[in-house]
């Protein structure tokens, strides 16, 4: 029998808010354990919660960009449930009313679009966290730092179908939220983190499967290969004669499985009810006008103007506008002057290897801008070759350095001396005599032979198309 997949995705998105989500403690990230708390957040009895007017500012913003219907008279409820770093035994979240629903965003995979319905946005507070390493190797030890961190969660309908979907997914939502400011997006440190919903059910059947949940999933690749992992584990079951248990999962990256965490409760079981210590956030709907006025340029509107404005292909397009950074820099390249299409070119595929490869962002890159533009300009005005550039561009990359400097201090202008590499031509058919009688008797493969040659000779240097056309001059015809 063969299988689909049905996949939802609640993704956690972590306000870049100087205070929490219900007080003024500080959320910035470092300070030594329990510094950034207070009453409220330590869930002593009789504090009062207050609502963070910035974390609402911030839902309307991501609601309006995905499509959403902005709710002007949301609530805020209690989700009830044992967590032992969730002091207060509850947390205050939304449940029936939340501040954003009924949106969508459409993603590209393979060349082509799906539109993905979001359920709801809504606002919570974060939980703390247990740490396990101290005086006794048994014990877990409590920081609340994070408790009442301001949390989106972003809820999808059940329209993934694919590992590829949930990640081109999962990668939409962190460029919105990072375009619109209110998130960092540093998945490392779980500001943007996913949970997976995983079901499966025979092809053409419309009854969903029983559904499993990988927890706390903190990259684009591991929410793609705990999925995949969870269809197969979830289809040899099924096939084997066993049932899905409807449980959460715990998601091992090193060892690319899952073990089960606790069964999986249901909205019934955190037994919501209205949070009695907040009054309902009601929204001015001119203060939804305003944001929607002030939201800035997102990702698939830069693309369609980079698409026009540079001529760019819908790929290499999407693949600058993915993260801001990466597109205020490749802009900031053109404003220097440079062609669009072959800064696109060293951006997507030099520059992008070299910061995978050193685990670096754009931002902690050496080369900036203008660097960059300097060097693309050596090469459109012949003083080096693009081969010569991508060694300049690697050192330059490691050490800071102007392109130009490099060149000069490793001698790696590029040979554009008509006769000093005509000269060169002929040593080498001279020296090369059965393989000249070769390719002027028909074998004119041997060509690339030559110009290899003169290309060893000056170490690279020789300018590449003038060595063609004199090899081509000084063989005559094959």
């Amino acid at each position: 029998m063969k299988y689909e997949p049905v996949i939802g995705l609640e993704v956690h998105a972590q306000l870049s808010t100087a205070s929490k989500m219900f007080c003024s403690c500080s959320t910035s990230f470092g300070a030594a354990p329990n510094q950034h708390t207070c009453p409220v957040c330590l869930g002593l009895p009789g504090a009062l919660p207050n609502v963070n007017e910035k974390a609402v500012q911030y839902a309307i913003m991501l609601g309006l960009a995905t499509n959403c219907e902005i709710i002007l008279d949301s609530q805020f409820a209690r989700k009830n449930y044992f967590y032992p770093d969730l002091p207060k035994a509850y947390q205050i979240s939304q449940f029936d009313r939340p501040i954003c629903e009924k949106g969508w965003i459409d993603i590209e995979v393979k060349g082509k679009t799906k539109r993905i319905g979001i359920t709801r946005i809504h606002m919570e507070e974060d939980a703390g966290k247990l740490v396990h390493e101290g005086e006794d190797p048994n014990a877990s030890y409590v920081d609340l730092n994070r408790a009442g961190t301001p949390l989106l969660e972003i809820v999808s309908e059940p329209d993934i179908r694919t590992s590829e979907e949930a990640k081109a997914y999962m990668e939409k939502i962190h460029s919105f939220v990072t375009y619109l400011g209110i998130c960092n997006g540093d998945m490392e440190k779980g500001n943007l983190r996913c949970d997976a919903n995983v079901s499966i059910r025979p092809v053409g059947e419309e009854k969903f499967g029983t559904r499993t949940e990988s927890k706390n999933l903190n990259s684009f690749r591991n929410v793609a290969q705990s999925i995949d992992a969870e269809i197969a584990r979830q289809t040899d079951v099924l096939l084997d004669g066993g049932k899905i248990v409807q449980e959460t999962r715990l998601w091992d990256a090193n060892q690319r499985t899952s073990r089960s965490l606790r069964v999986k409760e249901d909205s019934q079981d955190y037994r919501y009810f209205p949070c009695p210590d907040l009054p309902v956030v009601l929204i001015d709907p001119e203060q939804v006008n305003k944001a929607r006025e002030t939201l800035p340029e997102l990702p698939d509107q830069k693309r369609d103007r980079f698409t026009q404005q540079y001529a760019l292909s819908p790929y290499d397009a999407a693949v600058l506008v993915a993260d801001q950074a990466i597109a205020t820099y490749y802009e900031e390249v053109i404003a220097l002057g440079a062609d669009a299409k072959k800064t696109a070119n060293w951006v997507t595929v030099e520059l992008a290897r070299l910061l995978n490869e050193n685990k670096q962002t754009i931002r902690e890159c050496k080369i900036r801008p203008p660097n960059l533009a300097a060097l693309l300009a050596l090469i459109a005005d012949g003083t080096i070759s693009g081969k010569i550039a991508k060694t300049v561009f690697e050192e330059a990359f490691t050490t800071g350095k102007e392109p130009g400097q490099i060149v000069e201090e490793k001698g790696l202008r590029q040979e554009s001396d008509q006769g000093a590499l005509e000269k060169i031509c002929l040593e080498i058919l001279q020296e090369n005599q059965a393989q000249v009688a070769a390719y002027q008797g028909g074998k004119d493969k041997l060509f690339g032979f030559f110009v290899g040659q003169v290309m060893k000779k000056t170490s690279g240097k020789a300018n590449p198309k003038l060595a063609n056309e004199l090899m081509k001059k000084l063989l005559g015809p094959a």
